[in-house]
């Protein structure tokens, strides 16, 4: 039986860490992608496989770099089973406080790392007829809140929120099925423990998330054949309405 092969960007560390290591303990191989060879060898320590997770550096905005995690793919397996898009950057500040800087990363990451290697699944598992790719947005692009401003986020998670319903329905007749997972906040390195009393008043529930309850929702969409086009919530009710 043929391995089945997972592409994870920005796998080296948080969610994408944790979903790679959910993966690989389903028996998949996974290509990993992250800035940096040095973060992906830390990752692939951490993971323990490395007859089965193969590291690929490089900035995902790049559409170069999508295509070699492809190649990559398709020389050592064969074929790719489930494309997750999951590198993303989040710069929260009020929007006439977002420089050059803060835009051209959102946009190279957020928006580029979506569309370049969700254009080389598209295009594979089309030809194959059976694949998932599943989307990495935001609980904050469904429902905006005052405290905070994220202005460029919620445009461009909340592009990618609608792209993933356009893009199930474009390969649902190829049976390529596209989803994606909203998080709301949830307990990663990109927050210190400082600002953690803050975060846990931005859900109903009163509390941060984990990466394996992310995790637990992407292990649901790869099982649920019949389910496409769904932007899942992981957030603790914040995106339901006012609380």
């Amino acid at each position: 039986m043929d391995t089945k092969t997972a592409i994870v960007t920005g796998a080296s560390s948080g969610i994408g860490l944790a979903l790679a290591r959910a993966l690989l303990d389903r028996g998949y191989a996974v290509i990993g992608n992250a800035r940096t060879l040095s973060r992906l060898k830390e990752a692939s320590d951490a993971l323990g496989s490395p007859e089965r997770f193969v590291p690929v550096d490089g900035d995902i905005g790049r559409p170069e770099v999508g295509k070699r995690l492809f190649e990559a793919a398709l020389d050592r397996f064969g074929h790719v089973d489930v494309l997750v898009n999951n590198a993303g950057v989040f710069i929260a500040k009020p929007t006439t406080d977002y420089d050059v800087d803060d835009v051209e990363q959102m946009i190279g990451t957020n928006l580029k790392g979506f569309v370049y290697p969700s254009q080389q699944a598209a295009r594979h598992m089309a030809e194959r007829g059976s694949g998932s790719i599943i989307n990495i947005t935001a609980s904050l692009a469904s429902l905006p809140q005052a405290a905070v401003p994220a202005l460029l986020a919620v445009l461009i998670k909340g592009g990618i929120d609608h792209a993933t319903r356009a893009l199930a329905l474009e390969l649902a007749p190829k049976g390529v099925r596209v989803n994606a997972i909203a998080p709301g906040v949830i307990d990663t390195p990109m927050h210190t423990p400082a600002t953690h009393e803050f975060l846990k008043t931005l859900s109903p529930m009163k509390r941060i998330g984990t990466v394996g309850e992310v995790v637990a929702a992407a292990l649901h969409l790869l099982d649920a054949e019949f389910t496409t086009g769904v932007v899942l919530p992981v957030d603790g009710g914040a995106a339901t309405g006012r609380w």
